[in-house]
């Protein structure tokens, strides 16, 4: 009996043994296999979708006012470090520098260094090498998000001369900002050139609505969609005051027309206005630009998936507002009620007569909320240039979403990715590491040695 037991027992432990060494052999060689296969996936087009001043605030916020998973949860897979070569905190123009060429500038420049030297971004590097190049903006589109990729100027204010120099690098061209394209003559700000008429030379096609977006021409290798005079609407109000496109819409099309090119593409998509919202303090206008950004998300994972030769990355280029969910000395959260928001605190303040009587007829039209005696005293006693941001921390109070400034902080924030190559952005990254490894899966010369 003793020897059966004996010899079992070492059967067992054999078999144990054997199988923790498959184990172990067959995990080792599967990770090798993986690591082959990701090194051989050939990144074609990189669509880069940047949502200004969002973090994980805004991340779990809009998880709870979406009532289920989001598609940033599925597409998780580090975070990224923001400051600037000058400051701890960034600006959209630094860490927009640092995102698009792989080096760190100070506040307020575009594609250039600290010293002025202008730096080669990852859209030039993709032009060089064939690919076509997209930038998309619900800011104007010479700002200075979608301006670090395709422009060098040393103050992001130089709209007028970075829609000169976009046009000579960009195929695809859409935001608002039309102005920044027009002479003096026509109440533009170009001094003297109209840059929509030298585009069309160039072989852009010209469109200004949602309507002639939708229908454009399949022939025209370029475009060009101008749909607002500055800034584009907020999501909230874009489908009842205006007859632009959604970024969704906008992100689609860009991608049909520069699919087209054999050699592929890199796009660089960004929901601009989330970052407003969170210097306005307007939750509402936050999370429906949020919605309207995941919806042009879908989008691109949705062409990644038919394409299979497509990486999606996903960052925002710093936080602003430092929102975050509950406050005000309780454990409570009401994201739900932003659902009843149907305008920005921009808006709601236009509505208000000169005595501002009107507040509370004002604020249950548009938000659904019954402003208490206080509440309206509030709105009441706010000096002009505060009574926006008086309006909105009403409004998230009664969420329970908080704020701690009304400019952008320095936390790291989310980064996603997902396509071929997406693993080359797991970890704790700088944000000068996300061009450098665009280039890296799209096999471009990015040359940042030296700096």
């Amino acid at each position: 009996m003793k020897t059966f037991k004996s010899v079992g027992v070492v059967a067992s432990f054999f078999v144990i043994l054997v199988a923790v060494i498959f184990f172990f052999r067959y995990a080792g060689a599967e990770e090798v296999v993986n690591e082959e296969a990701s090194s051989g996936e050939e990144t074609k087009n990189v669509i880069f979708m940047i949502p200004d001043g969002f973090s994980a605030g805004y991340a779990t916020n809009y998880r709870i006012y979406k009532g289920e998973e989001t598609i940033f949860d599925q597409m998780l897979v580090g975070m990224m470090k923001t400051y600037s070569e000058d400051n701890w905190v960034t600006d959209s123009a630094a860490a927009g520098t640092a995102m698009a060429t792989g080096v760190k500038t100070n506040n307020g420049m575009i594609s250039v260094s600290s010293d002025g030297e202008e730096l080669k971004t990852i859209l030039e590097a993709a032009n060089e090498a064939g690919k076509s190049t997209g930038l998309i903006a619900t800011s104007t589109i010479t700002h200075a998000t979608p301006a670090v990729f395709a422009s060098h100027v040393e103050s992001r204010g130089s709209e007028a001369e970075i829609a000169l120099q976009m046009i000579e690098k960009v195929d695809v061209l859409l935001g608002g900002g039309k102005s920044n394209f027009l002479p003096e003559s026509e109440g533009g700000t170009q001094p003297k050139q109209h840059v929509v008429e030298e585009a069309m030379m160039k072989g852009f096609q010209f469109v200004e609505t949602r309507d002639e977006l939708l229908a454009i021409q399949e022939d025209y290798p370029k475009l060009l969609g101008l749909f607002a005079a500055d800034a584009m609407a907020s999501e909230l109000e874009r489908e009842s005051t205006t007859n632009e496109p959604s970024l969704a819409e906008m992100t689609e099309v860009a991608i049909q027309t520069l699919s087209k090119q054999e050699n592929g593409f890199f796009l660089m998509v960004e929901g601009s206005q989330i970052d407003w919202a969170g210097h306005a303090h307007d939750a509402a206008w936050a999370m429906t630009d949020t919605e309207a950004f995941e919806a042009a998300i879908q989008k691109a994972i949705e062409f990644a998936e038919q394409d299979g030769n497509t990486l999606v990355v996903v960052a925002g280029d710093h936080e602003t507002g430092g929102m975050t969910v509950g406050g005000y000395d309780e454990y409570l959260a009401n994201v739900d009620i932003l659902h009843d928001v149907s305008a920005t605190g921009n808006y709601m303040a236009s509505q208000l007569n000169e005595e501002r009587s009107n507040a509370h007829d004002v604020l249950v039209r548009y938000t659904n909320i019954e402003l208490t005696k206080e509440e309206e005293e509030r709105i009441m006693e706010a000096s002009d240039e505060v009574l926006v941001i008086v309006i909105n921390e009403i409004v998230s109070e009664r969420a329970y979403v908080g704020w701690s400034t009304t400019a952008h902080t320095g936390v790291d924030v989310p980064l996603y990715a997902y396509g071929p190559s997406s693993h080359l952005f797991h970890g704790v990254l700088n944000n000068t590491d996300i061009p450098k490894r665009i280039a890296k899966a799209m096999k471009l010369e990015l040359n940042v040695e030296n700096h």
